[in-house]
């Protein structure tokens, strides 16, 4: 229970600071460069407290996976980026494939 809270805010944490890079302009901007590695950072370590309990091929799926598809929805509804048919399909699919690695993972 608790590593799949960790899980979700792991994936939270990635997706702000994936979806803050612009800011960072190409780590040209240096307050905003040091926010975006800060949330990669924690995110990261929470991952490193999740596979303690969860394994690595699991944990490792799902947070990439969500993590993908979020930041491809948040570029969509905040960052002024395309969503086409085939984007939206790819998600979809992503998306199927964390829920189908979740159900795995937790038997």
């Amino acid at each position: 229970m608790l590593a799949g809270i960790l899980l979700v805010l792991a994936i939270a944490v990635e997706v702000g600071a994936s979806a803050l890079l612009p800011k960072a302009d190409g780590f040209t901007n240096i307050p905003w460069t040091i926010v975006v590695m800060s949330g990669y950072a924690v995110a990261i370590g929470l991952l490193a407290i999740i596979v303690k309990t969860v394994p690595v091929s699991v944990a490792y799926a799902i947070w990439s996976g969500a993590g993908t598809a979020l930041v491809a929805v948040v570029g969509y509804l905040f960052l002024g980026e395309s969503m086409d048919w085939l984007k939206f399909a790819s998600l979809a699919m992503i998306v199927a494939g964390v829920v189908g690695l979740n159900l795995t993972g937790a038997h």
